[in-house]
């Protein structure tokens, strides 16, 4: 069964051969997402999490395991589709893991969460961020953008207002001996909406996949209806 993709990184599959092509999944836009996830939660958690904190290896970790068993589960497809299925269901429970921890982290330090139509957030959507580095990009144009215009939380600033108004002046992670950022807006609240929107996008493809695995899987069976289909197919080729 071949595995190719549509523009959502939906698994799609027609059968050619006893073991069809796999391992495709650097194509998968699924993949793609949950790897700029996971070099901006390392990012992320360097910066702006203590590294004393039990969360900084569960963020990691889950965020590792969403990108890893997106790709193992596309290269066990070969022999076991219900393996596919399980570990693309892994991926999606680590990513709503790692989506909770970033909503606590914004909750706790009384940071918002952006609306969907968020200037910022729609700005960001625009991009399609491929890489950290586009990620970081746009946190930079940001931050320039809401130091001239407006604060984190969506309030435009005036002349009149304290410069510094805006910005939190403790350290991100509330540990005096880590890092500073009182000459700067609140960055981790930019970090932490552009993540919680590339996993939104990520779970919403990875339910998706996960349903097209499972009807791919429900119509043309695993590894052990096609064997038994090649081997049906050689004995009428036989008898003829």
């Amino acid at each position: 069964m071949e595995k190719n993709t549509d523009r959502h990184g939906q698994a799609q599959t027609q059968e050619k051969g006893l073991i069809p092509k796999h391992g495709g999944y650097r194509k998968l836009k699924t993949f793609q997402l949950a790897e700029v996830i996971y070099d901006a939660t390392v990012r992320f958690c360097e910066k702006y999490v203590n590294p004393r904190s039990r969360t900084v290896d569960q963020m990691t970790q889950a965020a590792r395991s969403g990108r890893q068993n997106i790709a193992e589960g596309s290269v066990d497809s070969a022999t076991s589709k219900k393996m596919e299925l399980k570990l693309t269901g892994v991926a999606k429970g680590s990513l709503e893991e790692l989506r909770l921890d970033y909503e606590d982290y914004l909750r706790q330090r009384g940071l918002p969460r952006w609306e969907p139509n968020c200037p910022a957030l729609v700005r960001f959507k625009a991009r399609r961020c491929p890489s950290l580095e586009d990620f970081r990009q746009w946190v930079g144009e940001e931050v320039k953008r809401a130091k001239k215009e407006t604060d984190p939380h969506g309030q435009t600033r005036t002349v009149e207002r304290n410069k510094n108004a805006h910005v939190r002046t403790h350290t991100e992670d509330g540990d005096a001996g880590r890092r500073d950022v009182r000459e700067s807006p609140c960055l981790s609240v930019f970090v932490a909406n552009g993540a919680l929107s590339l996993l939104n996008l990520c779970i919403y493809l990875l339910d998706r996949q996960l349903k097209a695995q499972a009807e791919a899987f429900e119509k043309e069976g695993g590894f052990t209806e096609r064997l038994y289909r090649k081997r049906k197919e050689a004995r009428g080729q036989k008898k003829n």
